[in-house]
């Protein structure tokens, strides 16, 4: 029996060995997943502008500030904002009863005033000959001294009383152009083709003189204001070409042109105002923010295609590729951007491979077979 048992266990431990000693051999790794079809490029130090920001906003390059030059109750406002006006179209209308009984009173006394012209001038023309048929009769003696210098004085004075009449003819008219252009107040009219930006006033408002109305910025080109530290003034000179980035509409830059430079810095903040002239584009308009690229020399930079950009929320990332063209996700810190490629100021080294439009696939841990 124990003869037996020695046999068993002799014949399991045989058969136990060879199974352990397989046991203890390591497994052999699995093939990556190969991934065809897709491009990359290699991160490059390039050399690109060394730029300054200077923050600002859009603006029209004229506005207007349309305000009452009369007091008068507002009777009627045409427009609102973001309505498109055009030259010499009335905006706002007020009360301007008494400005036109003005008018008519200055009319009235036009007429008055010339009606007395032509009774001096009679009267003058009167004098005149009378004073002619006198020094005939002088000269033949048939009047006396004092009768011709009776009849010359009456001259003198009828051409005074003409001067006089004249002169209130004058001022009538003078005075009517005054209330006729007072009457003319009652209608606030557009200086220029453009857009109304703000409206500041309703029908049934008093209006005075000074009051602002209405703002109005002429239609076309449209300006970055811009703020420039003094130390950045040097960089910039009149008609020179600056980029302009409008973050609300794309990352691209806009090719601007600097159009004034404000001679005299602001005394609280030492900086200056520079007004750049931007081309048109789809969605640009007035009040929205923008940023001009001041450029001071040239720097190096590393470089990499947009289109290699995977961006999750407000995090940036790269396929990146080793020495066996292994991919994977590393998460980068990106700068500017411009003609198609963009910065990476942080997570690549210069000479990296990265993959090209990888869009949303995942890519971990796969071989990529390089295009």
């Amino acid at each position: 029996m124990n003869a037996v048992r020695h046999s068993l266990i002799a014949a399991l431990s045989a058969a136990v060995l060879p199974l352990a000693g397989c046991s203890g051999k390591p497994a052999a790794p699995a093939a990556p997943p190969v991934v065809s079809g897709l491009t990359v490029a290699t991160a490059q130090l390039q050399q690109v502008p060394d730029t300054t920001d200077a923050v600002g906003t859009i603006r029209a390059s004229e506005s207007a500030t349309l305000a009452a030059q009369m007091m008068g109750r507002v009777t009627a406002v045409a427009v609102k904002e973001g309505n498109t006006v055009h030259a010499g179209q009335v905006l706002v209308t007020l009360d301007g009863s008494q400005a036109r009984a003005a008018a008519a009173g200055s009319a009235a006394s036009i007429t008055a005033s010339e009606h007395q012209l032509q009774i001096a001038q009679s009267n003058a023309a009167l004098a005149i000959s009378t004073l002619r048929r006198y020094q005939i009769l002088r000269e033949r003696k048939s009047v006396s001294p004092q009768e011709f210098d009776e009849v010359s004085r009456r001259a003198q004075s009828a051409a005074a009383q003409v001067q006089a009449a004249q002169a209130q003819v004058a001022a009538a008219k003078a005075a009517a152009t005054g209330t006729n252009t007072a009457v003319g107040y009652a209608r606030i009219r557009a200086p220029f083709n453009g857009v109304v930006t703000a409206r500041e006033v309703d029908p049934g408002a008093m209006a005075t003189p000074g009051m602002p109305l209405l703002q109005v910025e002429k239609s076309g080109t449209l300006q970055l204001n811009a703020t420039v530290d003094e130390s950045q003034l040097q960089a910039l000179q009149k008609g020179m070409a600056v980029g302009v980035k409008i973050a609300s509409l794309s990352p691209q830059l806009l090719q601007g042109r600097v159009a004034e430079i404000d001679p005299a810095a602001d005394p609280s903040s030492h900086s200056f105002l520079v007004k750049i002239n931007l081309p048109a584009a789809p969605g640009l308009r007035s009040g929205m923010y923008g940023t001009a690229k001041v450029a001071h020399g040239r720097r190096s930079a590393l470089l990499v295609p947009q289109m290699a950009v995977v961006t999750h929320g407000s995090l940036h990332s790269l396929w990146v590729l080793d020495a066996n063209h292994i991919a994977s996700l590393r998460y980068v810190t990106l700068g500017a951007a411009q003609d198609g490629e963009v910065e990476v100021l942080s997570g690549l080294s210069p000479g990296e491979q990265v993959v090209l439009s990888a869009s949303d696939r995942e890519l971990g841990g796969s071989r990529i077979e390089v295009q």
